[in-house]
């Protein structure tokens, strides 16, 4: 059961455990943290209730959260190493307004899990929130397999995001060239994996060991990645070696030549750029246990890193539409990696290009560390549940790092398992930010459904509650969820290959498959979902806003 399996921890680790967080969490005879109102230990309160322990050291701020936030997406990474999909699709037309659609819409996405997470705040995430909203007659197999969905959709897409960082690093390489048109890097299958080998490495120690310093480090990445943008879009409007794009053309060139798909469908298809870049928007839950007050602080980054992250991505993608090649040269790229091709040909210089491509290599690294951050804690809370295959082992906090260590580990694993895809087919990038893409959408939905179907009647006890607003922001949530899943299955561009196939759907469609039936042969009868029930924690959460209240009057 799933409460007995929270309970596997020894008196010995637990006791152990209570004594680092208490360690790590105060200052002075003070818990650091601690506002006068009482927000962390109303929050430990909370979690009590909804049937968890605490055992993760609340240290973010509401900034820090939201400089998370702001690191997972890393806007000017994500749409750089995507770009190849609306360049193939549509060209400046999908670039542009295919974003300013895709945040608008994700805008609505956030601001559905922000109220529910108001409500339920913990790093189970959409898949506690999926179980308290259902009915219970269903609740156990509906957040089985929201679960499911999020755990996938953190491993893959946290891949996704390391292999994209191995294949524009090789892009970046080959800015330099042995001879003309032949860069200096063959980028072999061999090579590349180990790249991403080395990536995916580094990121796992410096989430595992450096976890206390993880809040500069994003804080780090909000100076770094304004730098970065700045020098880039200077220097290559400054220069602009091959002239500079009217606003006619970067607004309004709609060139669907490349894709093979008719028009209208082809523009959605290219919409897997902005998706990909804003896929992370609930990941940022898992962190609810790590958060002073999570019910205020979660809700807020969410919808205020879409609108930053929306503004950010306009001023980097306009300059580079001003400085566009020619759009067919860069649909037939063989790195799949138009920007290094897009900034070398505005700056005329391979040294020059070069080093405008470090910020986004960095921030890279950084997406990576925080994605792989996100991905171990709701690796865990889900095993903390006993939902996962051995979860004795992956529900486990280290008390010396302070991290679900085992859980990070398996996920890792996952991760280098499946990037042995890239062995069969050189489109598997496209699969592992597709299957990020669908499976944390889907993931998103369920908890939205289900307040919807039960008329939003939970969500109206949290301190996020957008009334009308809210009830439009789900709709448009779940009507873009039924879109995205066979959306982004879809291939690139026609005719299909065994090598370019979008291999998403066989990915997808074996996750289903997997997860069900590993329901009905081993969940159906052990699993019991979260330790408690949804009376005991809006109880809870009254009791808990009664406080506040008195606390600050």
């Amino acid at each position: 059961m799933a409460h007995q399996a929270y309970g596997t921890q020894s008196d010995a680790f637990a006791a152990e455990n209570d004594v680092h967080r208490r360690n790590l969490g105060t200052k002075d005879g003070k818990r650091e943290g601690h506002s006068e109102d009482g927000g962390v230990v109303a929050a430990d309160e909370l979690l009590e209730a909804m049937g968890y322990k605490s055992e993760l050291v609340r240290s973010r701020s509401t900034f820090q959260v939201a400089f998370m936030s702001f690191v997972m997406a890393s806007v000017p990474y994500g749409l750089t190493t995507t770009l190849y999909y609306p360049v193939v699709n549509g060209g400046p037309v999908d670039i542009i307004w295919g974003w300013v659609l895709v945040s608008l819409i994700i805008l609505c996405v956030a601001a559905s899990l922000g109220e529910i997470t108001s409500v339920y705040p913990t790093a189970g995430g959409v898949y506690y929130q999926s179980f308290m909203l259902s009915p219970p007659q269903y609740r156990k197999i509906i957040s089985w397999v929201c679960g499911w969905a999020f755990v996938v959709g953190n491993i893959t897409i946290t891949l996704a995001v390391n292999f994209g960082t191995a294949s524009f690093l090789a892009a970046c390489l080959n800015v330099f060239e042995s001879e003309p048109g032949v860069g200096i890097f063959p980028g072999e299958a061999y090579q590349l994996y180990l790249i991403f080998f080395g990536i995916t490495i580094l990121c796992n120690l410096t989430s595992a060991l450096g976890n206390r310093w993880l809040p500069l480090l994003d804080t780090f990445a909000i100076y770094w990645t304004f730098a970065g943008v700045i020098a880039i879009i200077v220097c290559i409007l400054a220069i602009a070696k091959e002239g500079r794009r009217n606003a006619s053309y970067v607004f309004g060139e709609f060139d669907t030549s490349n894709s093979g798909w008719p028009a209208g469908w082809s523009f959605f298809v290219g919409l897997l750029h902005a998706a990909y870049a804003t896929s992370s928007t609930g990941m940022i839950i898992s962190m609810c246990e790590e958060v002073q007050k999570p019910a205020t602080q979660v809700p807020k980054a969410m919808v205020g890193t879409i609108v930053f992250n929306t503004i950010m991505g306009i001023i980097f993608l306009v300059p580079l539409l001003f400085v566009f090649p020619d759009q067919a040269m860069l649909a037939a790229l063989a790195s799949g990696q138009p920007v290094p091709t897009i900034i070398k040909s505005a700056i005329g210089s391979a040294g020059g290009s070069f080093a405008l491509f470090i910020p986004l290599l960095v921030l890279g690294l950084i997406c990576g560390i925080g994605c792989t951050t996100a991905a171990s804690r709701c690796t865990w809370a889900f095993a903390r549940d006993g939902a996962i295959p051995g979860f004795q082992w992956w529900n486990k906090v280290n008390p010396k790092l302070d991290v679900p260590l085992n859980a990070m580990m398996l996920s890792m694993v996952v991760q280098l398992l499946l990037g042995l895809i890239y062995f069969g087919s050189t489109a598997a990038f496209n699969a592992f930010s597709g299957v990020g893409v669908i499976t944390l959408t889907l993931s998103y939905a369920v908890p939205v459904v289900a307040s919807v179907a039960n008329g939003r009647k939970q969500v109206k006890e949290g301190s996020f509650h957008l009334g009308a607003l809210g009830t439009f922001c789900n709709w448009v949530s779940i009507l873009w969820s039924l879109l995205v899943i066979p959306l982004f299955c879809m291939p690139t561009f026609l005719p299909i290959t065994l090598t370019t196939m979008n291999y998403a759907s066989v990915v997808f469609a074996g996750f289903i498959a997997i997860s069900t039936a590993w329901y009905f042969v081993w969940g159906k009868k052990n699993y019991q979902g979260p330790p408690t029930q949804a009376e005991t924690v809006l109880e809870a959460r009254r009791a808990s806003v009664i406080s506040h209240t008195e606390n600050k009057l």
